[in-house]
């Protein structure tokens, strides 16, 4: 699913992860948001390499497991900074892109942007992790609200 130099920067950025491996927000989950993204965007027409990063950098700076409202901005300028390290390429639209996903994953609206709503809903459809059912009216794509709503009669059966 990783290629190696994508491999090599989930090394560096977990080596800085505060929460360790075991984390409900940790490379687990992002290897879950990676693959959830990346089916959602065989449906859709995403930008794979911001699927893929916004996986890897959207949970990588939170500072506990509970409320952490700036995690998603401090997630962002992370990525900010391993481009300008020179770690990945994206230009400058597309990295405004990545930027805009890992701010507002954590309770922003639906988004109409195919890539935004890929890389949000790819994070929302894992919620169930830390006990919280998917609500299909907080997703944005078609696919992931049919996820969900499947999701959902699996609970009540």
């Amino acid at each position: 699913m990783l290629t190696p130099a994508e491999f090599t920067l989930w090394q560096l950025v977990t080596a800085q992860f505060r929460l360790g491996r075991d984390s409900d927000h940790g490379p687990h989950h992002w290897l879950t948001v990676l693959r959830n993204g990346l089916h959602l965007a065989r449906h859709h027409p995403a930008d794979e390499q911001i699927v893929r990063l916004f996986a890897l950098f959207h949970d990588s700076c939170r500072e506990n497991e509970s409320r952490d409202p700036e995690h998603g901005p401090r997630g962002a300028q992370l990525a900010l900074e391993f481009r300008t390290a020179g770690h990945f390429e994206l230009d400058d639209t597309r990295m405004d892109l990545l930027v805009t996903a890992c701010r507002i994953h954590n309770g922003g609206p639906p988004q109409s942007d195919p890539t935004l709503a890929v890389c949000l809903d790819a994070d929302r459809l894992d919620l169930g992790r830390v006990g919280i059912t998917p609500d299909p009216a907080r997703l944005s794509t078609a696919t992931a609200q049919s996820i969900a709503t499947r999701q959902a009669w699996h609970e009540l059966e």
